[in-house]
């Protein structure tokens, strides 16, 4: 670890002074203190992530600084999702609000069944005629679009246990449902467990949002439906994307994109994705060529007819997801002023009723105007921000908040920031965080 911080501290020093800056002007540049970057320089600090990111672009390195910083892999593998033969789904629900779940496979459960517990067996009359009804695949289409709307305004806590519910009803039903019905069924359901892993993930098990992707997988594929294992790996890359494994995400956002099979719409999530990837990475060139071939693949995939009437994979709340990610990114690539200005932008775009894109790009919003040094703004959309961060209480903008805790704690002076901290404080320390 003292090798690579000195190798970077070295490098820094020898593109500083190449570019003509003294350590007090490279400190104006990126909002450090002269003395904090002296320290880096020497090898007696760890540079932070924004910190390389922010020099690499100021000094025009094109990643091979950032490079040097010390990097976290974390490679996920993705958990077995078993079959759905041999296993039963446990649920506890707690008039507390808390919630568990457990899969076991029938054995277990049948030995589970002989206890003392009491129980009340809920019927299954009827399920066999509600399969054959197409208007009930309609009504659970519908249900399906209330849940997503539901986890824009409510916490994960509130979203997964129904979501749950009806991926388990309506993989009963489709065992049920005639030939013509039976692929259908799996299909939504399907959705809906790939929906229950993006809430698990909300909800800081990236375990549980792996398990649950992979059997939104295997319901897809026993449906006919392949695509939605392509999506898997742009599920998958957004777990090591907050993890800040730049190789791995660019790496499955690519495998997203080899088949010329794949629709439109997944590859050009999965360009958004590796685009990210390429921001962590530092390198510009890679992450506008993604962008741009995202804005391609996802401008055909909304201009073709006879869309499915599954519903969309992907956020449906941004006005222009390709503008959003951009800001995004060049946050990443060390270029918060015009991050800024993108995401002023987008996210006065976003609906007053979608809750978690407010708080998810606002927040990245307050990161940029921080990094900027415009710290006054940061602090006062941030104060915005926080009484619907935590009616969300999501576990991946946390990750943002505290990297935007971090940031204003370079002006703890400011009296902007010592009003802000308190209340900042109090909401990523609440165990719904």
């Amino acid at each position: 670890m003292a090798e690579r911080v000195t190798t970077f501290g070295v490098e820094l020093r020898r593109r500083r002074m190449a570019a003509g800056l003294s350590l007090a002007q490279l400190g104006a540049l990126l909002h450090y203190s002269k003395g904090h970057l002296s320290k880096i320089e020497n090898g007696g600090k760890t540079p932070s992530p924004e910190l390389a990111r922010m020099s690499d672009a100021a000094l025009g390195a094109d990643g091979a600084l950032l490079s040097l910083a010390p990097a976290q892999p974390s490679e996920t593998p993705l958990p077995d999702a078993g079959t759905d033969d041999d296993e039963v789904w446990l649920m506890n629900l707690s008039d507390s609000g808390t919630s568990w779940f457990h899969p076991v496979d029938r054995h277990e459960a049948s030995a589970m069944s002989t206890s003392s517990l009491l129980g009340f067996g809920l019927s299954s009359q009827g399920l066999t005629a509600t399969a054959k009804e197409p208007t009930a695949l309609e009504a659970f289409r519908g249900l399906f679009d209330q849940f997503r709307g539901l986890g824009q305004t409510a916490s994960p806590g509130a979203v997964l246990p129904p979501v749950i519910a009806q991926t388990h009803v309506l993989r009963s039903l489709s065992a049920r449902a005639p030939a013509d019905l039976r692929d259908e069924f799996l299909v939504l359901g399907a959705r809906f467990a790939e929906y229950a892993g993006w809430m698990a993930q909300e909800s800081g098990n990236d375990q549980a949002a792996l398990w649950w992707t992979a059997k939104a997988v295997r319901m897809a594929a026993d449906g006919n439906d392949h695509d939605l294992a392509a999506y898997s790996l742009v599920r998958r890359a957004l777990v090591t994307l907050y993890r800040e494994d730049a190789t791995q995400t660019v790496r499955l956002a690519r495998q997203a994109q080899v088949s010329p099979e794949t629709p439109d719409r997944i590859r050009g999530l999965a360009a958004q994705r590796e685009a990210q990837g390429h921001a962590l990475a530092g390198d510009h060139r890679a992450c506008m060529e993604s962008l741009e071939r995202a804005r391609e693949l996802l401008d055909r995939a909304s201009g073709a007819s006879g869309a499915s009437r599954d519903p969309v994979l992907g956020s449906v709340n941004l006005a222009d997801p390709v503008a959003m990610v951009t800001g995004w990114c060049l946050y990443e690539l060390g270029r918060p002023e015009e991050a800024s200005e993108i995401l002023d932008a987008e996210v006065a775009r976003l609906s007053p009723r979608a809750l978690r894109s407010r708080a998810r790009f606002g927040v990245r919003r307050a990161l940029a105007h921080a990094a900027a040094g415009r710290v006054d703004h940061a602090c006062a959309l941030t104060a915005e921000l926080l009484p619907v961060t935590d009616v969300v209480s999501s576990a991946t903008i946390a990750t943002d908040l505290r990297r935007l805790a971090r940031t204003l704690a370079r002006w703890h002076t400011d009296p902007a920031v010592r009003g802000l901290y308190p209340a900042l404080t109090e909401s990523l320390s609440s165990p719904d965080v």
